[in-house]
């Protein structure tokens, strides 16, 4: 089997207080992101916070400015967000304009025809073709925000099943602990950054909780062959490092491979995918990690506290 670096023999076990210190700094940061999400405190996307988003062309060039500027003037919308799309099937002078619902809108509010109102109005000589349109209330968004705090749950209790019914039971509680770590990470580092929370970002939430559990899975995996193995020739605790050291080459060329996949969604992708590029790029970061200093290191604490030998 091809190896991109050869026999390792690290200790990642020994450095497991240092890690744990860091990832209880991401959890925390985390959940107080999570708070702050519910409240409504963050930056939520038109998905969540409702709004409307349009896509289309004009017939003469505009600059972005003038666009945003007859928004701000004619609809009311200051913070509408214009973005040209480019590329050889896209219609030229073609833009996405993205803007949330105003707190002191109606409930049954869209803003749709409001913006469209304003371009035929203030640049009447120049005619916008619409290729697409949606228009979010605030009754729907709340919506979205609830079903995605199920599915973000609902997924994560299902690792737990899977991981339990599949290995052991400390197995399951450390891989779940590690895929919630990998979810409240990235959820942190999105709202340090300001970032929008949308649906997109949700998507790649729960695909990087796939993609921590399939690592976290191959370690695992090879630690129960190793548990068979050595059991009497190694500790408990070597036979983790040895497991990890053995997975570590297959571990650095998945993610490089997956790191190649998000860098051509953030280079040829555009403005509407690369939140969701970037999420699954720190997604990935914090996986690899979490899967040989989270979920490994947290069976060797319990199994100093409370011994047990696998059947």
């Amino acid at each position: 089997m091809f190896q991109l670096i050869g026999k390792t023999n690290i200790d990642f076990i020994g450095k497991r207080y240092i890690a744990f210190v860091i990832s209880a700094i991401l959890i925390v940061v985390g959940i107080a992101s999570g708070i702050m999400i519910f409240v409504g405190k963050a930056d939520l996307g038109i998905d969540f916070a409702g709004g409307v988003m349009i896509r289309g062309s004009f017939e003469k060039p505009v600059e972005v400015s003038d666009i945003r500027d007859v928004i701000s003037e004619k609809a009311g919308l200051t913070d509408a967000q214009i973005t040209e799309i480019q590329g050889e099937e896209v219609p030229e002078n073609s833009y996405l304009i993205r803007s949330k619902m105003p707190d002191n809108a109606p409930t049954d509010s869209l803003l749709g025809d409001r913006v469209i109102a304003a371009l035929q109005e203030g640049m009447p000589q120049n005619k916008f073709d619409i290729e697409s349109i949606d228009d979010i209330g605030p009754a729907v968004g709340e919506t979205l925000q609830e079903k995605a705090r199920w599915a973000i749950l609902l997924s994560l209790l299902g690792i737990l099943a899977y991981i339990w019914i599949r290995f052991d039971f400390r197995f399951a509680v450390a891989a779940t602990i590690a895929t919630f770590h990998d979810v409240l990470a990235v959820l942190g580092v999105f709202f340090i950054l300001q970032k929008e929370i949308t649906l997109l970002v949700v998507t790649a939430l729960l695909t990087l909780a796939g993609y921590s559990l399939t690592d976290t899975v191959v370690v695992y995996d090879r630690i129960r062959e190793n548990l068979k193995l050595f059991r009497k020739r190694s500790s408990f605790k070597d036979t983790i490092n040895t497991s990890i050291n053995e997975v570590l080459s297959r571990t650095i060329i998945t993610s490089l491979t997956s790191f190649l996949v998000i860098l051509a969604l953030l280079i040829f992708g555009g403005g509407v995918v690369r939140d969701f590029a970037w999420a699954l790029f720190l997604g990935i970061l914090v996986g690899t990690y979490s899967s040989m200093f989270v979920a490994s290191p947290i069976i060797v604490e319990w199994e100093n506290r409370a011994p047990k030998r696998l059947k």
